[in-house]
């Protein structure tokens, strides 16, 4: 019975630390201005040559993984990125800051006494603290001989679904395209987009955490404004739509296939 147990602890440490491999790829770093410092981890493409140009990925995580261990933000979409096949068909430099703890991607007054979470997204035009450091640091990149200009994209799930869209209009003329997940916003804010913009919204029909209906009302806010916008709705999805996303098989053709009109 013994050697049974043995057995078995050393097949799921063996199963848990392939599902994990892939994490190294992404090297620890902390971006520090006058303002303060956000941690981050970045993948750079397979044979990367600072003298080419790449895509630039950005990815915002949820509240659940805020925190200052500079780790735990890669536990959802990381290994999407870092597949073999997509670092082969999709070279591009992958970005995954952490919110610290006390902090939020987005002004917004989040009820989690009980679900779904009630959700109050302040009027402010001033991103958070947090949310200025990832723009910062979004421009720090840019400015770098390797940034592929007229390729650089943002998703989010949850928290960071919000501060996707959150963000587009800190920096409209940076995204070429999003993919916000199980997120929302204050509506009014799609008139400061980049009406060129190319959005796919996702959302659980299901989700009891953050109401589908959030980002419902963002796509028929950007769809008024004529932003090409598309909207997938799982139906069986609860608030880890994320899931379905990073399954969804033309999520990635989709993405790369989209550079920043003028």
């Amino acid at each position: 019975m013994k050697s049974n147990f043995i057995l078995l602890t050393l097949i799921f440490q063996t199963f848990l630390a392939w599902g994990q491999d892939h994490l190294g790829l992404y090297e620890s770093a902390t971006f520090k201005n006058e303002t303060g410092e956000l941690n981050y981890r970045i993948m750079y493409p397979e044979n990367f040559d600072a003298n080419m140009e790449y895509p630039v990925v950005l990815f915002l995580h949820g509240s659940g993984e805020r925190g200052s261990d500079n780790q735990k933000q890669l536990v959802h979409g990381s290994k999407l990125f870092a597949h073999e096949n997509t670092r082969s068909d999709y070279p591009a430099v992958v970005i995954f800051p952490q919110c610290p703890r006390e902090d939020y991607w987005v002004n917004a007054d989040v009820d989690r006494s009980s679900l779904p979470f009630g959700i109050l997204f302040k009027k402010e035009n001033q991103p958070t603290k947090s949310m200025q450091l990832v723009i910062d640091l979004m421009d720090s990149i840019q400015s770098l001989n390797y940034s592929k200009d007229d390729q650089i994209y943002v998703g989010g799930l949850s928290m960071g679904g919000m501060g996707t869209f959150d963000i587009l209009r800190f920096r409209p003329e940076m995204f070429a395209a999003s993919f916000p997940i199980c997120g929302g916003a204050d509506p009014d804010i799609t008139s400061q987009y980049n009406s060129n913009l190319n959005i796919w919204v996702f959302h659980g029909a299901r989700d009891n955490v953050v109401l589908p209906g959030y980002s419902t009302d963002m796509v028929i806010a950007m769809r008024k404004a004529g932003i090409d916008t598309k909207y997938t709705l799982y139906k069986n999805a609860n608030h880890n739509s994320w899931d379905s996303t990073f399954a969804e098989p033309g999520l990635l053709p989709w993405l790369f296939s989209k550079t920043l009109k003028p």
